[in-house]
């Protein structure tokens, strides 16, 4: 198997995590997602995000991913998460919510990203981000996440 190009993001931290809203209403600006890895072929992929912090409907994060043993594949990047109001809403009131964005790493290559956010609570949950690394090739996180505000 091939590993060029091999762009792990993990807004899960993983995830890659969604958010709430923006308005007092529902005070969750900044999500914390737990460090998460998958398994490839012959390693592992473990990633890690800053707090994601949501600005005009867009939760956006920095992530960097260490690839076992392939060290020379590790890289860092940014990526976005577009949440709704309504979804927000929608995971205050306990139901679980799928999510999109994109991520781009330190060499400008766009990543899709699409995930699941279950809340456990009105402040934690389970999280899965699947990041297209190319069309047929996805790597999966599952992970937690926790509000900070």
């Amino acid at each position: 198997m091939r590993l060029r190009g091999l762009t792990i993001l993990l807004w899960l931290g993983v995830t890659v995590c969604t958010g709430f809203a923006e308005s007092s209403t529902t005070p969750y600006n900044t999500i914390t997602v737990e460090s998460s890895s998958t398994s490839i072929y012959i390693g592992k992929v473990t990633l890690n995000l800053t707090p994601l912090v949501r600005q005009n409907g867009v939760y956006s994060a920095d992530y960097k991913a260490k690839v076992f043993p392939f060290f020379f594949m590790n890289e860092h990047g940014s990526f976005r998460l577009t949440v709704s109001d309504d979804d927000l809403s929608r995971i205050a009131r306990g139901e679980t919510v799928e999510f999109q964005g994109q991520a781009q790493n330190n060499g400008q290559e766009e990543r899709k990203i699409t995930g699941r956010a279950t809340p456990e609570d009105a402040k934690h949950g389970k999280i899965k981000v699947r990041i297209f690394v190319t069309e047929k090739i996805q790597l999966i996180f599952n992970t937690t996440y926790r509000t900070e505000d």
